[in-house]
């Protein structure tokens, strides 16, 4: 696993400094999200998220612009359990831009697996998103996560774990396609069993197969509830 990871950041960092002049944004990713158990392992979940940007431009130029707050997202997730470590899910999301509401509709399926003191969760996803007098956009997506107790041998209240993922997101829109990747360390800190924070930070490129890369810094900070 640390082999995997080094080699990934090193891949990442390759492509980053391969490009002279690229795309670049730096800002802030809060998000909430509610989850509720229901009968016969089904589960709805909330999400919110908050996208603002500080910093855009382009390396080595003077194209440089400041904040700007980007959109707000609303997602609403149906899963169910479908055996002892996999679950099938399904929802849709509203994204509100200043111009637009821009909708998705998305299909998961996730497993976890519980290693020694550490977990791994394997997670594919499509999505299709729909926007005014744009072609529909289809993402195919998959991405590892990998996460473990800081103390002890499993996460309990009142103690830290740490987590980080990586996942690669195929783009088809039109006779368009792009690849993005991901990388995302956080620390976590349980309060109680149905309350935790998350803050950490997400590197995001992409559209560097069609030489206009675009690199993003996001600082993650996620709120876990759980009713």
């Amino acid at each position: 696993m640390k082999k995997h990871y080094a080699f990934l950041v090193l891949f990442l960092l390759v492509i980053s400094v391969s490009f002279g002049q690229n795309r670049y944004q730096i800002g802030t990713l809060p998000t909430l999200n509610i989850r509720k158990s229901l009968n016969n392992n089904w589960q709805l979940n909330f999400k919110s998220e908050f996208r603002q940007l500080f910093a855009e431009g382009i390396t080595n130029s003077n194209q440089n612009s400041g904040y700007d707050y980007v959109h707000t997202d609303a997602a609403f997730i149906v899963s169910k359990k479908v055996g002892l470590n996999n679950k099938l899910a399904g929802g849709f999301l509203l994204r509100f831009t200043d111009n637009d509401v821009i909708k998705r509709s998305i299909q998961q399926f996730t497993v976890i697996k519980s290693l020694n003191t550490y977990r791994l969760g394997h997670r594919l996803a499509s999505d299709q998103t729909f926007e005014t007098d744009q072609d529909m956009q289809f993402r195919l997506r998959y991405r590892l996560t990998f996460d473990l107790p800081l103390n002890g041998q499993t996460v309990d209240p009142t103690e830290w774990y740490f987590k980080i993922s990586n996942e690669y997101l195929n783009i088809f829109k039109g006779n368009i396609y792009d690849l993005e990747l991901r990388l995302s360390p956080n620390f976590g800190y349980v309060f109680t069993d149905n309350n935790k924070l998350e803050l950490g930070l997400e590197y995001r490129i992409n559209n560097f197969i069609n030489n206009d890369t675009r690199q993003r810094y996001w600082l993650t900070i996620g709120w876990y509830l759980s009713l």
